[in-house]
């Protein structure tokens, strides 16, 4: 997955290597996000590309391989991952800069649509001999590292990792296998299930907030930018209303909806 998302800035940086002999050229800009927001990232993209007579590319994959593709490849403006840590974890390496909350996501179970194996909202239902359970790789992706940080919480993330039928390596794959029938069950972003291609398919089993906090969704700033203020505009938009409304629009949770959890 990395080498591929590395592949594909490698591209983009050609592309913008090469020297604009029109006048008028609109900028070129780059978010790095995480597949859970992408949805609602695009949409904001669309909005700010009309108002600002630029144009925004996302590139879409585990947090973690995000932020090392943007590490190694030293291009983009945005950086936008499924959970705080990967922020905290790299900003003293000096690429992360000021950040946004563009808003939460929860930790969730996620099931076949109508439940038909009464699955219960407790994440030890993922031990069940019963049940074909699947896991989020905790290495690559922000589902797999707030899957471990929830199971490890009850003591059980070993053991369910063993139990597991197999592991995804981003959100986008596990609902994908529950979709083709090849899992029953697995722990996933509660926004995921709200998707309009998702919700026909599969239903959402919420945790208590105690357990699955809510996580903020953290949009920095690249050091890498070549447009800072243009980059912050797009910041203030995605945090702003419009952008928490969009959010909204597609299963996450606002400023004031989480801390009511």
């Amino acid at each position: 997955m990395l080498q591929k998302i590395i592949r594909g800035i490698v591209a983009l940086a050609l592309s913008l290597s090469i020297p604009a002999l029109a006048q008028n050229t609109k900028p070129e800009m780059l978010l790095h996000c995480g597949i859970t927001m992408v949805k609602p990232m695009t949409e904001i993209a669309q909005l700010f590309e009309k108002r600002e007579n630029v144009r925004i590319a996302i590139a879409q994959g585990g947090s973690e391989d995000l932020y090392m593709s943007a590490k190694k490849s030293g291009i983009g403006d945005w950086y936008l991952p499924g959970e705080p840590s990967f922020r905290t974890d790299h900003l003293k390496e000096g690429l992360l800069g000021e950040f946004v909350t563009v808003g939460y996501n929860q930790m969730a179970l996620m099931v076949q649509k109508g439940n038909p194996k009464q699955v219960k909202a407790d994440p030890r239902e993922l031990l069940r001999k019963d049940l074909a359970a699947i896991l989020g790789n905790a290495s690559s992706g922000s589902v797999g590292k707030e899957s471990k940080d929830v199971l490890d919480q009850l003591g059980i993330y070993q053991k369910v990792v063993k139990a597991a039928a197999f592991l995804a390596p981003d959100s986008r794959s596990l609902v994908l296998a529950l979709k083709k029938k090849e899992a029953d069950l697995t722990m996933n972003w509660r926004a995921v299930g709200f998707f309009a291609d998702n919700i026909g398919s599969v239903d959402m089993i919420d945790l208590d907030a105690k357990l699955a906090k809510p996580q903020a969704l953290e949009l920095s700033l690249l050091a890498s930018t070549k447009n800072p203020e243009l980059a912050r505009r797009f910041m203030a938009l995605a945090a702003g209303d419009e952008g928490q409304t969009i959010f909204r629009k597609h299963g996450f949770l606002d400023n004031k909806t989480a801390l009511a959890r």
